[in-house]
């Protein structure tokens, strides 16, 4: 009705499926196809009625591993879709690369693809090669996952060697993936470090980043824009800056040694001292930590955030909170006991306050699930630890109680996944650095006379690829990073 062209978008029907759980046990959802097939039909028939000649399909799914039903399924729903009396279909993948479904995703008879140039730049070329008839080709060559800014010419580089191939009337350029993974708009942030800030785009930043890229692929290099001319110089900055680059933290890293990755002896051995230190009944009960952030607790920060309240005045706030639950689980009976970490406003952005390497935002929320948000850290530079981060609080905790206190950490690996990590160095280097800082963490409780440490790791299922090839590389650093964060401690310390 605005006079602009508009592309509705819809999450195709065999993923809508894949992901999807069916209602009896061991039924397949894919056995459902037939009677969903006419609804999509409908839906795109209405589209059309309403004035979409274009319409984006979204099939993420067919970057994964596939069995033979579901390479079945997608030629037989595309077959049925794809009409000629119909809008013409843009098929979306993302997050991965087609890899052994490009030939499956090429001979579907839709009117454009879609691939993902920023987690699978290699793609590019297999797929103009099995690219035939006259689809057209949309690449995603800005990163709508992350928060960097885009090398201008190294995309641009991306999009001529597709023009080439294919004809300029052939190619199209979008973000890697839907822009709701990236926050809003980076002008928001008056607070960020300039030099910091000059090296990110969020949603709006990176649709400027498109449109620059596609005035220069349409006129050419002769009369660039500010984007494109500050593009150079800014990658270059962030190479170089020594914010990025901490030779401590390097040195450090390349003097681990695999005997760092292990604890001193078998568990066998260390369950006997444990049990000795730690005396505990044969089924010991405690929580996994955190307790409820009651209304109290947040009136009370943002009182302190506000000037309302001091920082001695919060703290002994907070202290009053720990006491009350340190009594709360003596009196239920509980043999390992908690401090509720009332202290902690989130369980990846407390640590990342602490740690150097890590900033942080005014309003970079994005979806998490549901109607939640979350603020998630930025990793720009590389990860150390200035001083301790917990063992003050569990100190005090363990010292209301004769009962044994654990320490509570997040992972390196949940670290990791939860923040806006950054692009220029394998996110496998990223963690194992973080474990070096939660490494001296988790000794210094030690040393305070702390005898069990909690290292919490909700995310590493989450950072599993994709692709079951590439899975094996990610559980052996992963898991490493773990062994690194908690291994530096005595036999008779339970982790």
């Amino acid at each position: 009705g605005l006079g602009i062209p508009t592309r509705p978008v819809l999450l195709g029907p065999v993923s809508y499926l894949l992901l999807s759980k069916p209602a009896a046990p061991g039924a397949s959802p894919l056995a459902a196809l037939p009677r969903l097939l006419p609804v999509y039909a409908e839906i795109l028939n209405r589209l059309a009625g309403a004035g979409a000649d274009w319409v984006q399909i979204d099939e993420p799914c067919l970057v994964l591993d596939l069995d033979p039903a579901a390479q079945a399924a997608y030629a037989t729903a595309y077959d049925a879709l794809c009409q000629p009396s119909g809008p013409r279909l843009m098929l979306a993948t993302y997050f991965g690369e087609l890899g052994d479904n490009l030939a499956l995703a090429a001979r579907l008879p839709v009117a454009g693809l879609h691939i993902d140039l920023v987690r699978a730049p290699q793609q590019l070329e297999a797929v103009l090669a099995q690219l035939g008839g006259d689809p057209i080709l949309s690449l995603g060559i800005v990163d709508g996952r992350n928060v960097w800014r885009t090398d201008l010419a190294a995309a641009f580089a991306r999009v001529q060697r597709a023009v080439s191939a294919l004809g300029a009337e052939r190619v199209q350029i979008a973000p890697s993936c839907s822009l709701m993974f990236s926050p809003h708009d980076l002008e928001l942030e008056t607070e960020l470090d300039p030099e910091l800030r000059s090296w990110l785009a969020f949603a709006r930043q990176k649709l400027d980043e498109l449109a620059e890229l596609g005035r220069i692929a349409n006129q050419g290099t002769q009369a660039p824009g500010r984007l494109w001319i500050e593009s150079p110089a800014i990658v270059e900055s962030r190479r170089r800056s020594p914010r990025t680059h901490d030779s401590q933290v390097r040195q450090r890293l390349a003097a681990v040694i695999p005997e760092m990755l292990q604890r001193a002896s078998e568990f066998k051995t260390r369950k006997a001292q444990q049990a000795r230190r730690i005396p505990l009944p044969p089924l010991p009960t405690t929580t996994i930590g955190s307790f409820p952030q009651t209304a109290q607790v947040r009136a009370q920060r943002s009182a302190r955030n506000k000037g309302q309240l001091t920082q001695s005045e919060y703290e002994d706030f907070l202290k009053a909170e720990i006491a009350r639950t340190i009594r709360i689980q003596e009196d239920l009976g509980l043999d390992v006991l908690v401090h509720g970490e009332y202290e902690r406003t989130d369980m990846v952005e407390y640590f990342g306050e602490q740690l150097g390497g890590f900033a942080f935002t005014q309003h970079g929320w994005v979806q998490s699930y549901g109607s939640r948000a979350v603020r998630p850290p930025i990793i720009y530079g590389d990860v150390i630890r200035h001083a301790p981060m917990t063992v003050s609080w569990a100190v005090y905790a363990q010292s209301l109680t004769e009962h044994p206190l654990k320490g509570m950490l997040t992972g390196p690996v949940t670290i990791l996944q939860w923040s806006f990590v950054r692009d220029d160095q394998p996110r496998a280097l990223t963690c194992q650095q973080i474990a070096l800082a939660l490494r001296d963490e988790v000794c210094d409780l030690e040393k305070a006379g702390i005898l069990l440490i909690q290292i919490d790791e909700p995310a590493l299922r989450e950072g599993l690829p994709l692709r079951k090839k590439d899975q094996a590389a990610y559980l052996r650093w992963a898991v490493d990073s773990f062994r690194l964060a908690s291994s530096g401690v005595g036999d008779s310390t339970q982790i």
